[in-house]
């Protein structure tokens, strides 16, 4: 029994918020390595990147077809309702860490901490 051979279209993200798209028919992991390592040279001067979205594809010519559209969004609404969708949210925000409300204007004690 032959094993099917997947493409992958991926999309990385960095902590700035920019997008990468790419296929690849590597593991994602050794795919992520490379970006990271700074051996592909569109992505080196933004790193560290994560994988934030990912599809299974066929054939080259499905995955590719799919980059170009996706491409083709230029990173507008489409693009990020895309991401979102992932993370469950479908508005793109990401869920409350920890943060608390400190007013319009808060005072230094509110910000350090300490009792007025």
């Amino acid at each position: 029994m032959s094993r099917q051979i997947y493409m992958y279209l991926y999309i990385l993200v960095n902590k700035n918020n920019k997008y990468y798209i790419g296929i690849t028919k590597k593991s994602l992991e050794d795919r992520l390595k490379r970006h990271n390592s700074g051996d592909v040279i569109s992505t080196r001067t933004h790193r560290p990147w994560k994988i934030t979205y990912f599809e299974e594809h066929e054939s080259y010519e499905s995955a590719r077809k799919r980059e170009k559209q996706i491409k083709s969004w230029h990173g507008g609404n489409a693009l990020k309702k895309l991401v979102s969708s992932v993370a469950g949210s479908s508005n793109g925000r990401t869920a409350d860490s920890g943060s608390a409300y400190l007013g319009s204007n808060p005072s230094p004690a509110a910000l350090t901490g300490t009792p007025r």
